[in-house]
């Protein structure tokens, strides 16, 4: 068995925040002592912009502020060149998490267009015919959370053929009535979205009611933005033709890393909203939608 790197952060869930330390170990293991010529840890941060097909060749100055955007690139020395004993050893170290000059460190972020991500590398160099080793894994960084209190500013809605937009031939539409509220718009990343809805009436039968959460992310700079829309989950809340009068929860948990604080920058916006869709068996569907505002408290 050659040798073999390793990296562990002491914290298992490996989410930190901005002047916190990373700490933990770098594991070498091998049956033979190991000649290297150094093993430095190094961090990075990066937002990993990207155009969707349609906006590609629309705005050729995209191509400028498209490139990745670092936020953090740090290194340290773990140890100098020399020998490692055979067996497994363990070489501890701590790394604190700062940026440098006037900086933003965003949340972690894993989108279809914006990319927010930090990752810590370790690399040992060997000697000359001796192949060096790299290990690299990835840590979650959360914004500092707010101090104000979030106020709800719960929604209430109703449902008709003559609320929607968008509708070509309103005539057609089978006749509705759906109402219902929100808890909350402006949400605790950490705490469920809440709230309820009720079918009053309906022509036809319903088949299915869903609550579709997603993602609107921009990009771009001042010759133009490309803003896509794209969904990180479907939760269907009710199936087949509800009971009229009777409350259906609405419950849904945000997921981690595809969801973040709502962030808008000069070169990139990451926003949410959340849709209230309704499909009727004769396969029309309608859709309510809500802008939403995550933040972490």
């Amino acid at each position: 068995m050659s040798a073999v790197l390793d990296l562990k952060l002491k914290r298992a869930n490996k989410v930190y925040h901005e002047g916190e330390v990373l700490a933990g170990v770098v594991v070498i293991t091998g049956k033979e002592a190991i000649q290297h010529q150094g093993i430095s840890l190094t961090m990075e941060g990066f937002v990993n912009l990207q155009l969707s097909s349609k906006s590609v060749g629309v705005f050729e100055a995209f191509y400028n502020s498209v490139k990745p955007i670092q936020l953090i690139n740090s290194n340290i020395e773990v140890a100098k060149p020399g020998k490692v004993p055979g067996g497994k050893t363990e070489i501890p170290f701590e790394f604190p998490l700062q940026v440098k000059g006037n900086k933003v460190l965003y949340e972690t972020y894993h989108g279809v267009f914006v990319n927010i991500q930090y990752t810590l590398r370790c690399d040992m160099r060997r000697p000359l015919l001796a192949k060096d080793l790299s290990k690299t894994c990835e840590f979650m960084l959360h914004c500092q959370p707010q101090k104000s209190k979030v106020q709800p500013s719960p929604v209430d809605f109703i449902i008709t053929p003559e609320t929607l937009q968008n509708v070509r031939e309103r005539s057609v539409l089978p006749k509705f009535l759906i109402r219902g509220h929100l808890d909350a718009t402006n949400c605790v990343i950490t705490q469920p979205l809440t709230g309820e809805l009720v079918v009053e009436s309906s022509e036809v039968a319903i088949k299915s009611i869903e609550l579709q959460l997603v993602r609107v992310e921009t990009c771009g700079c001042a010759e133009g933005y490309a803003r896509d829309a794209t969904e990180i989950q479907n939760i269907q809340i009710a199936e087949g033709d509800v009971s009229h009068g009777l409350p259906i929860p609405i419950y849904m948990v945000f997921p981690r890393l595809f969801t973040c604080a709502t962030l808008e920058t000069t070169n990139f916006k990451v926003e949410f909203e959340v849709n209230v869709v309704i499909v009727f068996h004769d396969d029309h569907l309608i859709t309510e939608n809500f802008p939403l505002k995550l933040c972490r408290v």
